[in-house]
């Protein structure tokens, strides 16, 4: 009879996951991408820290690489008392689909002290495969299967083709690195902001993220509580600053330099065709 009842407990519990699971997903944002401009190509510098102080720095360069593909690659590094303290250093470049926006592939290799991490993600349509190694080891893989996933290039460009209009919500799962996560994005409002970059008109968007598990059931986030994503209010729709509270106090990420290139003959021929 015990056997019996823990049988029965532990199918109620898998029907209860199932079911959560199938909830939440019915409410993914899965319009296509809009028709807003795209990004054009463009080179920009971010400072991030902590509680005020600056502790790493960070450039970017967006560009179309090919009449199909939109490129975004990058590095970062830690910086001043942080540097001393925690070396870390970035190398990062992520290709997307420019028609879909939805990602193909990303490469990172990081290096944290003495520790280096290769980490290589390959996205299809039925989800994505992860590759990484630590300080040259065999690699291990993992499969997530998932339709409709982003990773952190790919969810920036989507969300930025959208109307966002105030109020409006878009939900999306998102594969950073590791494991993926729903981000519920909320457009709040609109107002001026003053960047080490200039001042801009921005739209002001917040940001909530649980971590997607196992059964695909949502698990509460440990150490992320939330954050607020600014973006210029122009034909760009530039990341200009973003604060997230986390269980350390609040980090920032803020927009130092910004120079948007002009497209090459061959860039302006490839995307025309």
């Amino acid at each position: 009879m015990k056997s019996l009842a823990a049988s029965a407990a532990l199918l109620c519990l898998t029907s209860v996951v199932l079911a959560t699971a199938s909830s939440w997903q019915s409410g993914i944002t899965r319009d296509p991408p809009g028709d807003f401009a795209e990004l054009r190509p463009l080179h920009a510098t971010y400072s991030f820290g902590w509680s005020g102080l600056a502790a790493a720095t960070a450039d970017a360069h967006f560009t179309r690489a090919s009449a199909t593909r939109f490129e975004l690659d990058g590095t970062g590094h830690t910086v001043g008392l942080a540097g001393a303290l925690w070396k870390y250093e970035v190398n990062f470049r992520a290709l997307s689909d420019a028609r879909t926006l939805h990602p193909i592939e990303t490469v990172q290799n990081e290096t944290i002290r003495s520790k280096k991490i290769a980490t290589h993600l390959s996205f299809s349509s039925n989800g994505v495969n992860r590759s990484r190694a630590e300080n040259g080891a065999t690699a291990s893989s993992k499969e997530f299967a998932f339709q409709n996933l982003f990773d952190l290039h790919s969810a920036m460009l989507y969300l930025r083709s959208q109307p966002l209009r105030d109020h409006a919500s878009y939900r999306v799962v998102v594969y950073p690195t590791t494991s993926p996560y729903l981000a519920t994005i909320t457009v709040t409002g609109r107002e001026k902001i003053s960047v080490h970059a200039g001042s801009y008109n921005a739209i002001r968007m917040d940001l909530k993220l649980s971590k997607v598990g196992k059964n695909l059931e949502l698990v509460p986030h440990k150490k992320f509580r939330k954050a607020t994503i600014w973006l210029s209010d122009d034909p760009d729709r530039i990341i200009l600053r973003i604060e997230a509270q986390i269980f350390l106090g609040t980090i920032f990420a803020e927009l130092q330099s910004l120079k948007m290139e002009t497209a090459s003959p061959n860039e302006q021929s490839q995307k025309g065709s």
